[in-house]
């Protein structure tokens, strides 16, 4: 179920074993990402998501935008 966490339990489940991805366009995700981020843009997100992302692993999704 998705929920908005802070940033110490971001912490908390990347060093836990959580899948980070980024839903931002490739050409945006390629200029500037964060490390260890799976890029999987969010018009993507459905069709490419059950074979990139492993279902016994948290997922964290993020996306910045200034906009």
């Amino acid at each position: 179920m998705p929920r908005d966490i802070d940033r110490d339990e971001a912490w908390r489940l990347l060093e836990g074993g959580a899948q980070l991805v980024e839903v931002l366009p490739s050409s945006e995700y390629e200029e500037d990402h964060l490390p260890g981020a799976i890029n999987l843009p969010l018009t993507k997100l459905d069709r490419q998501a059950e074979g990139l992302l492993d279902r016994n692993r948290p997922v964290m999704v993020y996306c910045w935008d200034i906009a």
